[in-house]
């Protein structure tokens, strides 16, 4: 985990769906004045230039923000998404990627509050550059999973979690269940997004059963599939955002946009998605 850099794969179909998916949330969140808090345990560098040799190397945004960028046709979810992104390209050029903590960022009310953790040294170090100042931000380098814990429950009783390890380590399946386990016993209300890899692995396919054994209250499984299954096994064929406590209308809006990215990132007609949600 400590060698992960997001960077490599930043702005590719996976971030499209996770970040679709947060904006949503936080969207929702601010309907109602009351002040919240926004915690990310794996933040990473908080923003990403397309231009420079980690993003350039594989190059994913091409297939995945770069695929939506000039397109006129975008479903309400998107077209919010796109128009996010678009904030931090102002002379309409695609270059920065904003990550979680950016979009995140703005966001946020006055009243509202975040909370970064980052493992990885140099990572954590740009984020702190550019989160680390702001009076409403604290920025730990630290194990996001454990921290969570001192976070919750966040004292306007209002807050939303976002886990995005890398699941570099099998370990990071368990370590998810069982930070989310105790984070869900300390604080039932609070709206978690997880994001995963859909792979070819049991501890992948078996994650979001996992997961609905931990929501109760309800809970809501949105995953687009971009590629299909390789011979050898490997390979990352899609992701998946799973929400515990999803705010009403999200499910909504993913209905129409989910159908969509899948057609428009789906890669040699592979394309597809799966939503489903259970509210008790």
């Amino acid at each position: 985990m400590l060698a992960y850099r997001h960077a490599f794969h930043v702005g590719n179909h996976a971030d499209v769906l996770k970040h679709i998916v947060l904006l949503g949330v936080l969207e929702r969140m601010a309907a109602k004045d009351k002040a919240y808090w926004y915690i990310d345990t794996h933040a990473g560098a908080g923003s990403y230039q397309l231009g420079e040799r980690m993003a350039q190397r594989l190059a994913e945004y091409e297939t995945g923000i770069g695929r939506l960028w000039g397109r006129k046709d975008l479903p309400p979810a998107v077209a919010a998404y796109v128009e996010q992104i678009r904030a931090f390209n102002a002379d309409g050029a695609l270059r920065t990627y904003p990550g979680s903590p950016a979009l995140a960022g703005v966001m946020l009310r006055p009243q509202d509050r975040m909370r970064l953790f980052e493992l990885h040294t140099t990572d954590h170090r740009l984020l702190a550059n550019t989160w680390g100042q702001q009076a409403h931000v604290e920025v730990r380098q630290a194990d996001g999973f454990a921290g969570l814990k001192a976070m919750l429950p966040p004292p306007s009783r209002r807050g939303v979690v976002l886990l995005d390890p890398s699941y570099e380590l099998s370990s990071d399946y368990g370590q998810l269940v069982a930070a989310l386990r105790d984070a869900v016993t300390r604080f039932a209300t609070g709206v978690y997004l997880v994001w995963y890899p859909q792979l070819q692995s049991l501890e992948s396919i078996r994650l979001p059963k996992r997961l609905k054994a931990l929501s109760p209250a309800g809970w809501l499984h949105a995953q687009l599939t971009v590629a299909a299954p390789r011979d050898d096994g490997f390979g990352l064929m899609g992701s998946g955002m799973f929400v515990i406590n999803p705010p009403f209308g999200l499910q909504e809006n993913l209905k129409t946009a989910l159908p969509w990215l899948a057609r428009t990132l789906g890669q040699d007609g592979a394309g597809k998605h799966l939503l489903e949600a259970h509210t008790p």
